[in-house]
């Protein structure tokens, strides 16, 4: 088939809540002055061209969610040398693609184009249609002569499939600063994804050495203040997407994304965030549309709705899977310790969101009801923690360090939505449904109780899989010791004082693989050597998998 797309743009959803905003806790970075010096930095790491009047695709090339009949394509065009992200200038410059099922793209199956312009940050993006299910393809883009490197995506099998396995990478919270991306080309080296989650904060938002780097810069991103202009956000995308190992990855299979607080600002909410100044920084509804924007454009991502990361997938009659998006709609964060947790006018996901969660995994007929979901969703208490630990604890998860029992950022810091969704699970006896989360820097294996004060006598309602960071800091980095040292000592406490945890690892970084067939779900847990290597190895660590009809978690012994 052969088809014409235009690129476009989403504007920010509306919040649902009003408020205030949360006190500020660091030192207003303000924001910077001309295109050209803010592209300075970015343009010094961008790979050498051969010509600066040729087209040229810096960003590699990426598709996302993937449907049984279509994929989305994605790539971002450099047109003239001046052209970079959030420059706002270059020509308008018509990008063709080719889809085949072969690498060398002779049996093509479709093609096209669609038209970059400065509008769109000279990003296009492909709506493919008329696939088949199942099936490996291989696309190209192409402008002034200039070809991008061949990719390689997959479609979903039919909705009505018997799909003996899936396989999908699992990954959340990549800083720039803080490392190199190993996690991404180990990934990309397995040849056997489906696809690829990314759980959230696949940007930061912070200026250079502001946060998580263990102390030591290893590599310095652009712009180096911190991003709150359209122009910035978009800049800071277009640092990433550099990054070899990404687009690798990107190359390799598809991603499915949602965003967590730092593709905004910390701790964000749908009012403001604990990371934004208002009027010194201008506007929240100004800064959040434009990190919406430049989140859209550069990201392969198809919203259900406009505004929003919330959407489903379907995969056979294997899984489905349910994506959250926990910040346009959450209520502002409350103090640690304060009631306010549990006031059902409180929200993390908004109603409407909440209806639609329950609603799908009511109707659900598959075999497993995975959720993408940003931020811990089991209950987490560590009043326990000696004082040593729950400092450097408390600090990494943005809390008051003399005594605490919640992250309020978390759904612990929602209890009336979690009491609800949780209730519904097992008052409809849905079963096999599992969370895949990131955000907390730590690797996780939960059972999400019920009720956590009674656990284990009390009801597991479904199971959680916990992925850690890429490369943002967990407690070996704030404590600057070797990983496994804080681990060690931390996790039996931290297992002690919530019983439904059946493991957790505080220290390393790495990604996950989870493996799905019609009996289990497991995550097997890699962990890289150093993360300030590019070189970095990854090994095997731990695998753990919840059985059909359980809602438990248990360990396995050998990854698949």
């Amino acid at each position: 088939m052969t088809s014409r797309h235009r690129a476009s743009t989403s504007a920010g959803a509306p919040s649902e809540r009003p408020g205030t905003l949360a006190p500020r806790r660091r030192t207003v970075v303000k924001a910077a002055a001309a295109t050209a010096v803010l592209a300075a930095p970015f343009a010094a790491a961008l790979p050498a061209r051969a010509a600066s009047d040729t087209p040229a695709f810096l960003h590699g090339t990426a598709s996302g969610d993937p449907l049984p009949d279509g994929i989305l394509l994605w790539t971002r065009v450099t047109p003239t040398a001046d052209a970079l992200p959030g420059s706002g200038v270059g020509p308008d410059t018509e990008v063709s693609w080719v889809v085949a099922t072969d690498r060398a793209l002779t049996n093509v199956v479709s093609r096209g184009s669609v038209t970059a312009t400065a509008a769109s940050d000279h990003t296009v993006k492909a709506d493919i249609r008329g696939l088949a299910p199942a099936t490996d393809y291989f696309f190209r883009f192409s402008a002034g002569g200039t070809d991008s490197p061949v990719a390689r995506t997959r479609t979903a099998p039919a909705a009505d499939a018997a799909v003996a396995g899936l396989r999908f990478g699992v990954v959340s919270c990549a800083n720039w600063e803080a490392g190199y991306f190993a996690s991404y080309r180990h990934l990309a080296a397995r040849n056997d994804l489906d696809a690829w989650l990314h759980l959230g904060d696949y940007i930061y938002e912070y200026g250079t050495g502001e946060y998580g780097t263990r102390d030591t810069v290893v590599r310095q991103h652009a712009p180096t203040h911190e991003i709150i202009t359209l122009a910035d956000y978009r800049i800071r995308h277009g640092t990433y997407k550099t990054d070899p190992d990404l687009q690798a990855l990107h190359a390799k299979a598809p991603v499915i994304a949602i965003w967590d607080d730092h593709e905004f600002a910390n701790d964000s909410w749908s009012g403001g965030a604990q990371n934004h100044t208002e009027g010194a920084e201008g506007t929240w509804a100004a800064r959040q549309a434009a990190a919406k924007q430049a989140y859209f454009e550069w990201m392969p991502v198809r919203p259900a709705i406009a505004g929003t990361t919330y959407r489903r997938l379907r995969f056979g009659r294997l899984a489905d899977l349910s994506l959250l998006d926990l910040r346009s709609f959450r209520s502002q964060q409350v103090a640690t310790g304060s009631g306010a947790v549990d006031d059902p006018d409180r929200t993390i996901t908004g109603r409407a969101q909440l209806d639609w969660l329950k609603a799908g995994l009511t109707a659900s007929d598959t075999t497993w009801r995975l959720v993408g979901n940003s931020v811990m969703i089991s209950p987490f208490a560590i009043g326990s923690l000696s004082a040593d630990l729950l400092k450097p604890l408390a600090k990494l998860l943005g809390l008051p360090q003399d005594g605490l029992a919640l992250n309020t950022d978390q759904w612990d810091g929602y209890t009336d939505d979690r009491r609800e969704l949780l209730a519904h699970l097992r008052s409809h006896a849905i079963g096999n449904t599992v969370f895949l989360t990131g955000d907390i820097h730590m690797a996780w294996a939960n059972d999400v109780p019920v009720d956590a004060g009674t656990y284990p006598l009390s009801a597991s309602a479904a199971t959680e899989f916990v992925v850690t960071s890429v490369t943002a800091d967990n407690l070996d980095d704030i404590l600057k010791v070797s990983p496994g040292v804080v681990s060690t000592l931390a996790a039996p406490v931290i297992q002690l004082a919530n019983r439904h945890v059946h493991w957790v690892d505080t220290d390393r970084h790495g990604y996950g693989v989870l493996d799905i067939t019609a009996d289990r779900a497991q995550m097997d847990y890699y962990v890289l050597s150093d993360k300030t290597k590019t070189d970095a190895t990854a090994s095997w660590e731990r695998s753990y998998r919840t059985r059909s009809g359980t809602q438990k978690v248990e360990r396995a012994y050998d990854p698949v």
